[in-house]
């Protein structure tokens, strides 16, 4: 018999995967099924839906919106990068062991490194929001090598209180976090990563033009909306590079595989059959 995952979230049927792990399990001869798992919307649908999984012989689970906090309180074990994101997108059940990680910053990194071809060592990176999104990607741009993180969100005290909490935990990059108006008009950056849900909404963060710099690399988390607000805001204000977070993804989604199955698979191709021009 297969070995069963599944990713679990509310809603789920947009998700793309379980057509990711399938091309996956086939690229790498994998025996196993990857399936989707809503898990409502009522109290305690996380917890019925993973024990009934697991009680059917699940041996994994991806986890997304809105179950990442409570798979991390679920956890019996959980990575440094997951208990600092404060949230778990995988889990992995040994035995009546649970245990969590959080890939979603390590796959950012890996599309904007290995994908994109730009090193993160000594960039200036400004991450907009001050979410779990950002959280789960501060741990892994700073050990990447950036020399300065800078956060920014509408609720400035929120991007400051935040930074402050986490700087700690991040030696050798520079953190600070503050208001879209406390950024400088002088103070541009290498990267300005889009962490916040506007483009969902189909409006734009209230980044200024002057916040990005001459080449940069403008990075929306939001995947599959083709050229966001977010991005068109900054090709007018000269980025020289736009891409959105389909590649973070598929990246993620590798990580979570090879941490299940032990082997990782190569992703170019899958990347090709999701990707959607930006235009």
């Amino acid at each position: 018999m297969p070995d069963r995952y599944a990713v679990i979230g509310h809603p789920i049927a947009h998700s793309k995967s379980p057509l990711i792990h399938g091309l996956f399990a086939q690229a790498t001869q994998q025996d196993m099924t990857y399936e989707a798992i809503d898990g409502g919307a009522d109290d305690g649908g996380f917890m019925r839906a993973l024990a009934a999984f697991r009680a059917a012989g699940g041996l994994g689970l991806n986890v997304t919106l809105p179950f990442k906090l409570q798979a991390l309180a679920a956890a019996d074990q959980a990575s440094d990068d997951a208990r600092l994101a404060g949230a778990a997108n995988a889990l992995r059940f040994e035995g009546e062991r649970i245990e969590a990680r959080n890939f979603d910053g390590i796959g950012l990194v890996r599309d904007i490194e290995v994908n994109l071809g730009l090193p993160l060592k000594g960039q200036r990176v400004l991450l907009l929001g001050a979410g779990g999104a950002t959280r789960g990607a501060l741990a892994p741009i700073a050990r990447a090598g950036a020399a300065r993180i800078v956060i920014a969100n509408r609720t400035a005290g929120k991007a400051a209180a935040l930074a402050q909490e986490m700087a700690p935990h991040l030696p050798g990059t520079v953190v600070e976090g503050g208001g879209f108006g406390d950024l400088a008009p002088g103070d541009a950056f290498d990267i300005v990563i889009n962490a916040t849900a506007a483009s969902l909404a189909g409006e734009a963060p209230a980044v200024p033009a002057s916040a990005f710099a001459a080449g940069a690399l403008a990075y929306d988390m939001v995947y599959g909306k083709g050229l966001t607000p977010f991005l068109k805001l900054a090709q007018a204000a000269g980025a020289a590079r736009v891409a959105d977070g389909v590649g973070m993804l598929v990246e993620q989604a590798a990580e979570a595989f090879a941490w299940w199955r032990g082997v990782r698979p190569d992703t170019r191709a899958v990347l090709q059959r999701l990707t959607v021009p930006l235009a």
